[in-house]
């Protein structure tokens, strides 16, 4: 599959192909769908839907789905820094309230993963006193951020943004290295 027929996505793809499809970006995607209250999506029983029977099904119209696509299409055409590891300006704010509230202002931000979940790796975000001897050292919305250089090569890329909505809040990461990905956004394959 070429790069540009990668970036297509349309209303007769299921669920899970969009979400396997574009696993750099399925925790964006995921909080799209969810957000316009496709709120079964990742659970096993609707990802074999196409985006247009799961949309019509939840009542929605062609125009809706039009827009959807529209929108998915936008997520996953979105320039990532490949060279870095950030975090959007509503993940930094989240972090420094976070840090104030935990009495750790001026701490910076572990990033890490873990073998775990159904795909193979989940992320591990932690509050990070200052920079070990293995580390490498990120900066972004001035805040530093700690990667043992050894998982450096999985997680250079990486966006860490922060979502609050009806259906959850919480810190989401969008990696160019993912390769596949679980239907519920929490693990990923590299």
């Amino acid at each position: 599959m070429t790069q540009k027929e990668q970036q297509k996505i349309t209303r007769f793809m299921t669920i899970e192909e969009i979400l396997e499809g574009f696993p750099h970006r399925s925790q964006k995607i995921a909080q799209a769908l969810t957000s316009a209250g496709l709120s079964c999506v990742g659970c096993g029983a609707a990802t074999w839907e196409t985006l247009e029977a799961g949309m019509y099904s939840h009542g929605f119209d062609d125009s809706a789905i039009d827009k959807m696509v529209e929108q998915l299409l936008a997520i996953v055409s979105e320039e990532m820094d490949l060279s870095t590891i950030s975090l959007t300006p509503r993940a930094a704010k989240k972090y420094r309230e976070i840090l104030d509230e935990e009495g750790k202002t001026g701490h910076g931000l572990r990033f890490d993963d873990r073998a775990a979940g159904c795909s193979g790796f989940e992320y591990v975000l932690d509050f990070s006193e200052k920079a070990g001897d293995n580390d490498e050292v990120f900066l972004s919305q001035g805040i530093e951020i700690h990667v043992d250089r050894r998982k450096v090569g999985r997680l250079i890329g990486s966006e860490i943004d922060y979502i609050d909505g009806l259906s959850g809040a919480g810190f989401k990461i969008s990696n160019p290295n993912a390769k596949g990905g679980c239907g519920c956004g929490k693990s990923q394959s590299y």
